[in-house]
């Protein structure tokens, strides 16, 4: 789905569902008031966030992983497989499985460490502390409180902050945000802060930021006229990027998070760019999605996270770190 526009604005719209609101926050609340969480033998960093949609949860997610490995830390990635038929808890193979069986991010993930998959998120961390885990990164699951979480980093988009400040469906909150900032150990900004994310926080909490950056081997479509596709939860911030690389936009297309794409919709914009001499380009979490037969003609953008500070990820997983030492 596509967040409706008034969840970022205020006006009588989210006043109006604001009782609605009132409920989902209590209901929110509730689940951890009634649930004890199980803790597994193996440090668990959830990257999650308090907003419905992309919030660059999974580049974090990546981050964090490399950061282990770079402490010799064997890390495993810790799913629901959103997306994905499959109910686990299932080791993710990108050479058997589609985004259909796991969902589209697991894919992405299993390309740089063992991955699993589980709507039962205890039995999911067992099964990879199992299979040789030594910490567990934990794609979303912030508002799950099956599983101890020992870090939790909070994901917020510097462009879009926390929108209208409403609890859905009067806005994007998952649940009450300051319930929320209280659980978290740091609050990650992706992208320039626009929306005042550190300035709402006020110190409350400890901040990371970061920008998106193409990978060195991707750096050869800066410069280049591309038509640009993506079904995220904000495709603004991958033509943003491709913006900031000097790529002219020849066209832009925006499709619902998640989107599973047809071969007919791919071809046209294939068709779209061939005519203006451009190269249609989304991104890797949509490649995956992807018609098998138009994978080789689309280009795939890979992006990095660069950090304002580079020590500071290093600093939040700390704990994690010596909890394995």
């Amino acid at each position: 789905m596509r967040a409706p526009n008034f969840w970022h604005r205020g006006g009588l719209l989210p006043l109006l569902l604001s009782p609605a609101g009132a409920i989902w926050r209590k209901r929110a609340a509730a689940r951890f008031a009634n649930v004890s969480p199980s803790k597994v033998h193996a440090p668990v960093i959830c990257i999650g966030n308090v907003v419905a949609g992309g919030a660059g949860k999974t580049p974090v997610a990546l981050a964090v992983n490399e950061a282990l490995t770079r402490h010799g830390v064997a890390g495993h990635f810790l799913s629901r497989g959103y997306g994905g038929t499959e109910r686990g808890p299932l080791q993710v193979d990108p050479d058997l499985h589609s985004a259909a069986d796991v969902g589209d991010e697991p894919l992405l993930l299993a390309q740089h460490a063992p991955t699993w998959i589980a709507r039962d998120r205890v039995a999911g961390a067992q099964a990879a502390v199992a299979a040789g885990a030594q910490a567990i990164v934990m794609d979303d699951g912030f508002q799950n409180p099956s599983l101890f979480k020992d870090i939790s980093i909070l994901v917020t988009d510097g462009g879009y902050g926390f929108g209208n400040g409403y609890v859905m469906p009067a806005g994007p909150l998952r649940e009450d945000l300051d319930a929320a900032v209280d659980r978290a150990d740091a609050i990650a900004i992706i992208g320039t802060d626009d929306a005042g994310v550190e300035k709402h926080l006020g110190g409350r909490q400890s901040v990371i930021a970061a920008r998106f950056v193409p990978v060195i081997e991707d750096d050869d479509l800066s410069g280049r006229p591309v038509v640009a596709f993506a079904g995220i939860g904000r495709p603004e911030k991958f033509f943003e990027t491709l913006s900031g690389m000097g790529c002219p936009l020849v066209a832009t297309r925006s499709f619902a998070d998640h989107h599973v794409y047809s071969a007919d919709e791919v071809m046209r914009l294939i068709d779209t760019a061939a005519a203006a001499g451009a190269v249609a380009v989304t991104t890797e979490k949509d490649a995956t999605r992807l018609p098998d037969a138009a994978r080789d003609m689309v280009r795939t953008l890979r992006v990095t996270l660069e950090w304002r500070d580079s020590d500071a990820l290093d600093t939040v997983l700390a704990p994690a770190l010596q909890a394995k030492a």
